[in-house]
């Protein structure tokens, strides 16, 4: 599947930069770099048309005061593993896990130690939201036997739970690319108990979770949040991240009317985590 690369330069960073990543994410882009004038933002072409999903943006429009100037380019998919490979560094949650790519040297690992060969799929720990939900997952108060990770991607947290000694644990995204990878990546680190599934949240039919994680876009976990509800077991715990902080108390109040209660949230730059449990 080829990939949209979509890089944009504003006159004013601040706070365009940031409305823009949340314009973006909400319209199916998954991953942000940060850049000197503005943004470099990354999509697969499934998405839908380039042109017609920017101008559901403000790089269209006239504002006073604000400049702006876009390209987009059409990534292949051997390409884009090219990236990934050339420039994944090591990633540190703290000194709590080391996220790896194959070919980096196991000497630079600390603590537990996670290899990652990313290829298309998004969460290798070097975005905010997987960073922040690798951590929450380490500072689980204890370890849960059932976790579902939604939207898993490449399988990092999974496999993050398999090692911290969860004994079944169900990996979901919507993408088949996503599952392969995560089976793969399961193998490389001898992980067993991590069973992948390509559906959305109406395909997971098990129940009985004692934790869910999910780290997706605002829409969608509003979308999922009753099912989350329903899927996991009293006082279970849920962990949700793929929004900004500023969006976090609409979540917030979305989650506890179903009948969570809010226990406590994660921030990286301008990114959040939200930590809640379901009454019992």
């Amino acid at each position: 599947m080829q990939r949209i690369a979509l890089k944009v330069k504003i006159s004013a960073t601040e706070p365009w930069t940031d409305i823009l990543v949340a314009q973006l994410a909400e319209l199916g882009f998954d991953s942000f770099v940060s850049t000197e004038d503005g943004v470099e933002a990354y999509a697969d072409s499934s998405i839908g048309v380039p042109e017609e999903i920017i101008a559901q943006t403000f790089l269209d429009e006239e504002i006073e005061g604000v400049t702006s100037t876009y390209t987009i380019e059409i990534l292949p998919f051997k390409n884009w593993n090219e990236v990934w490979e050339s420039d994944f560094e090591p990633v540190f949650v703290e000194d709590k896990v080391s996220i790896l790519a194959p070919f980096h040297s196991p000497d630079l690992a600390c603590g537990l130690s996670v290899i990652i060969q990313p290829q298309m799929s998004f969460g290798t720990g070097h975005h905010q939201t997987t960073w922040m939900m690798v951590k929450a997952l380490m500072e689980l108060e204890s370890i849960p036997s059932k976790l579902l990770d939604m939207g898993t991607g490449t399988g990092v947290l999974a496999i993050v739970a398999e090692k911290i000694g969860v004994s079944d644990i169900l990996a979901v995204d919507i993408e088949s690319w996503s599952v392969e990878n995560t089976i793969e990546n399961a193998q490389r680190n001898r992980c067993n108990s991590i069973r992948a599934l390509e559906a959305d949240i109406e395909g997971v039919v098990d129940n009985g979770f004692e934790v869910v994680l999910a780290n997706i876009n605002k829409n969608v976990l509003k979308r999922h949040f009753e099912s989350y509800y329903n899927l996991l077991v009293d006082k279970g715990i849920l962990v949700i991240s793929g929004f900004f902080e500023s969006d976090s108390d609409e979540l917030i109040k979305i989650a506890e009317e179903l009948g969570f209660t809010f226990e406590s949230m994660y921030t990286k730059e301008t990114w959040a985590a939200l930590k809640f449990k379901k009454n019992s």
